[in-house]
């Protein structure tokens, strides 16, 4: 069981590594630096530091307590470095990206996700240009708290129904997927509202919605595939993290 998940997570460690190595143009939905006005920068990195202080406390109380429990948090953080490094170029000649936080959300739970993802959305701004440093709170907000909550939210509903965790786990991903642009419109129409607030979301939205649906489902299908196999070689730690 140990040789399965090591091989794992060796194989997602050296994807990471393959994609810093490849120079990339940065067009990705993360919003880009300077793109925000200086206030709304402020503000979204001040409605986002509670969650990444509470993240690293319950980083702390739920993962390190338990040294087991590392590699998949080690694995679920390199999942979502990867989704969420790919850019896709969308019709409109910007780009689109999945995010990668459904799997480690259903796994450990919102909170902890807030702190990978903001490291991760860290690296990315200064390794790949993806993203931004003044950026990084909105970005953090909508990535890394939003989709998260919204992940966990679903799947705990469709396991509170009974419904069997491959449909949890699949629409978890894709709507914290979408979730994730629903708030970003929110950010860019608030930054740039245009003759109204309103008119504008509904540009931003469909700006990415042709690309950004069928990423969420393609997200959805990988993450599923994933947790399939960590069902298979990880119940005993699955049953532990109380995702039965």
């Amino acid at each position: 069981m140990n040789k399965k998940k090591s091989t794992i997570l060796k194989a997602i460690i050296l994807s990471v590594i393959l994609m810093d190595l490849i120079p990339q143009k940065a067009y990705a939905m993360h919003i880009a630096e300077g793109y925000l006005q200086p206030k709304w920068c402020l503000f979204w990195a001040i409605l986002s530091l509670p969650f990444v202080i509470v993240s690293f406390f319950k980083i702390k109380k739920k993962v390190l307590i338990s040294n087991k429990h590392l590699v998949l948090f080690a694995m679920s953080g390199a999942f979502a470095f990867v989704l969420s490094a790919l850019k896709i170029p969308s019709v409109t000649g910007s780009s689109s990206h999945p995010t990668g936080v459904g799997l480690g959300a259903i796994l450990f739970g919102p909170m902890p996700m807030v702190l990978i993802g903001l490291i991760i959305l860290l690296f990315q701004a200064i390794l790949l240009a993806h993203g931004g440093i003044s950026t990084l709170g909105a970005n953090t907000f909508s990535m890394a708290i939003a989709g998260p909550l919204v992940s966990y939210g679903i799947f705990k509903l469709f396991k509170k129904l009974g419904i069997k965790n491959t449909y949890g786990v699949f629409f978890a991903a894709a709507l914290g997927n979408l979730a994730t642009y629903v708030v970003t419109s929110i950010q860019l129409s608030l930054a740039f509202p245009g003759e109204n607030f309103m008119g504008s979301m509904v540009k931003f939205l469909s700006i990415f919605a042709v690309t950004q649906i069928p990423l969420a489902i393609c997200e959805g299908i990988l993450t599923v595939i994933i947790y399939n196999i960590l069902e298979k070689y990880n119940k005993k730690e699955l049953k532990e993290l109380e995702v039965f």
